[in-house]
């Protein structure tokens, strides 16, 4: 009873400083709330982290350089860091099992190896929800045999995130190839022209390829979320 109160006591949300940890969000969306590391200070991120591993639930703070990391790492027992997603996290010793089956999976699809760091927050964050995912990298346009030789897992997947920088071009020749979600990324990966990812944002926006949805530059983690949003609602691929 006691536990109940202690529990409830923060809902909707805890207010901290300048801080209000929503709470809530894990019963709304089914994931606790991920911190968003960029621009905030090491104290910020630490009662915020604090907060979330009360609840003994996954917590992922995204955008976090390695310098500040390592300190949040010795306040913070528990805590992992990712280097190459940039990203900071805690699971529970005991995680649920995946809510989809390993043969229906999420498909993460990373155009480039400069795409990787995108690609891997995807990862990491249907990892922290449950998701079955596989990774599949370096199978960009300019050599498509290298997609292609991967048909049959493509097939299999209930949603395919597809991450591309350059011209773009890669998930309207996924999204062409299967039946079901594509969820495209743009990346700042690319040349001047690319405009740090606005080309293949425009690229990705204006495909002829039906059952796409984009999500904004270099946003792997909004891309894993819908994916595992998708997964949740239910229904068989086509």
């Amino acid at each position: 009873m006691d536990d109940a109160l202690e529990r409830l006591k923060i809902l909707p949300y805890e207010e901290m400083d300048d801080i209000l940890l929503d709470h809530h969000r894990h019963i709304r969306k089914g994931f606790p709330e991920v911190i968003y590391g960029s621009g905030k200070t090491k104290r910020q991120i630490r009662e915020a982290v604090r907060g979330l591993m009360k609840q003994e639930g996954p917590v992922l703070v995204t955008r976090v350089d390695e310098k500040t990391a390592k300190t949040l790492q010795e306040d913070l027992k528990g805590l992992e860091y990712d280097p190459l997603a940039r990203a900071l996290y805690y699971l529970p010793e005991s995680p649920l099992e995946p809510e989809n089956s390993p043969r229906e999976k999420v498909l993460v699809i990373a155009a480039g190896t400069s795409d990787l760091p995108v690609s891997r927050e995807a990862c990491l964050t249907l990892k922290l929800m449950n998701i079955w995912y596989e990774e599949l990298v370096d199978v960009g346009i300019a050599g498509l045999h290298r997609l292609f030789s991967h048909l049959e897992l493509m097939e299999q997947a209930r949603v395919i995130i597809c991450i591309a920088g350059m011209e773009g071009a890669l998930p309207s020749i996924v999204a062409g190839l299967v039946g079901c979600p594509v969820v495209a990324v743009p990346t700042s990966t690319g040349y001047g022209s690319n405009m740090k990812g606005l080309v293949p944002l425009l690229a990705m926006l204006n495909s002829c390829a039906p059952g796409i949805g984009v999500v904004n530059i270099d946003n792997g983690y909004g891309a894993a979320a819908l994916a595992a949003a998708i997964v949740r609602s239910g229904g068989e691929s086509v």
